[in-house]
């Protein structure tokens, strides 16, 4: 190694969620916690260290302080109890900015979520002092006016946040590829802009972020190449078994094995790619209501640098992975896919949410970076100041005294 290359260590969290990490503000912060503890024995003291954080790992943040969804067995009655719960905040967002309820239950309540959100991380990359890819959330878009920072209207983003040891905001990228579960319909969020992914120089790589599956599609790999991306984070939540079948758009009926397809992400980029050199791809496994996660979490590189052939579950081993967690069993692919099942949400099974949860680390060294750092956005300088507590994030106003108008109203007009 030459004194100008940059070595640093790259580790992946793969960690299990339920509703109840998410039922309190105390009970959100130490899960996320329990992540960087999860990380902390194999923090390297002589390089600096990157973590990587799982996608939507903030999305629960929805069902804080209403126990009831916690308990509502499926996304579908939690949302109805939230949107009930929260009725004077998300009427307003329901008129003033036309969107449909599940997105404005998640912007009538941004304000304290995002606050929560980036704090808590903010929190542990400087106790910890990592470099800290926070995973992802859903994220509005902010301005700056003074010290406030002000809600564009209407506007949900799939966001990841990039943090330094200081806990200062690097910079943030959005997904730009939504899948049919985060449309209108599921989650409803809004489809980030390609023409916004940057990479972000720093000493633990020229950093590119592909939030799932993103990293599967050959505009974003190729804009992130074309910016001299050397390390891809590829933040994931697989809603789906990991031994199912999938089938995505462009073409959903082409089903194949979730970890086939997946041979077609991080792996793919990093094998096959021109700058990217390295990809850190974290999965949350774990029942989250009646949705099932899934997956294997990876760091991927060269084929030269990782002889030693591996695979997911259901591939054929190959180079080109430096660390794999390894599913929860191996064997035949009927005995996998049943397997699968058996994990999966409301199966019943005496296996049912039995996940494996796992941390992985490579030592990864770079030549020095030649990519400049990109101007800040306006959504990124109104983040920046609210992580130096420079900026604060008014609370959404209830519809309360409209309502009490309307019930006077009301009142008034039964009586004649």
């Amino acid at each position: 190694m030459t004194p100008a290359e940059r070595t640093f260590r790259a580790i992946a969290v793969q960690p299990k969620w339920g509703a109840a990490d998410f039922a309190t503000s105390d009970t959100f912060r130490a899960w996320m916690r329990s992540q960087l503890e999860l990380s902390r024995p194999h923090l390297a003291p002589d390089h600096p260290n990157l973590v990587v954080l799982t996608e939507l790992n903030g999305l629960p943040l929805v069902l804080r302080g209403v126990p009831l969804a916690v308990r509502a067995g499926t996304f579908e009655r939690a949302a109805l109890v939230l949107v009930l719960r929260h009725l004077p905040h998300v009427l307003p967002v329901l008129l003033r900015e036309r969107v449909f309820p599940i997105r404005a239950l998640q912007l009538a309540l941004s304000a304290e979520n995002t606050r929560l959100y980036l704090e808590t991380c903010r929190d542990l990359a400087r106790e910890y002092g990592v470099y800290l890819c926070c995973g992802s959330t859903p994220m509005p878009r902010y301005r700056l006016e003074g010290r406030r920072l002000v809600r564009e209207p209407g506007t949900l983003h799939n966001e990841t946040a990039l943090l330094d040891p200081r806990g200062e905001l690097i910079g943030v990228a959005d997904k730009v590829h939504l899948t049919p579960a985060e449309e209108a319909g599921g989650v409803d969020l809004t489809p980030g802009p390609l023409g916004e992914l940057r990479v972000f120089p720093t000493p633990v790589g020229d950093l590119g972020v592909a939030i799932s599956l993103d990293a599967f599609r050959a505009d974003v790999i190729s804009r992130l190449e074309v910016q001299g991306c050397t390390v891809l984070l590829q933040p994931d939540a697989n809603g789906a078994p990991w031994t199912s079948l999938e089938g995505l758009p462009p073409d959903p009926a082409n089903l194949r094995d979730q970890p086939v397809a997946w041979l077609e992400s991080s792996w793919q980029a990093t094998t096959t790619g021109q700058a990217i050199r390295y990809a850190v791809n974290p999965m949350v496994v774990g029942n989250l209501l009646d949705l099932t996660f899934d997956g294997q979490s990876a760091i991927t590189g060269r084929e030269e640098d990782t002889p030693d052939p591996r695979s997911y579950v259901l591939t054929d081993p190959r180079p080109g992975f430096l660390a794999l967690t390894p599913w929860v069993e191996d064997g035949p692919p009927d005995a996998l896919r049943a397997a699968g099942q058996h994990l999966a949400a409301r199966s019943g099974h005496a296996r049912e949410n039995e996940y494996r949860t796992d941390v992985l680390h490579a030592d990864l060294t770079l030549p020095p970076s030649r990519v400049p750092v990109p101007p800040r956005t306006e959504h990124e300088r109104a983040l920046a100041a609210l992580l130096r507590g420079e900026a604060t994030l008014p609370r959404s106003r209830p519809l309360w005294p409209l309502l009490a108008v309307l019930a006077l109203l009301l009142a008034i007009w039964r009586r004649r």
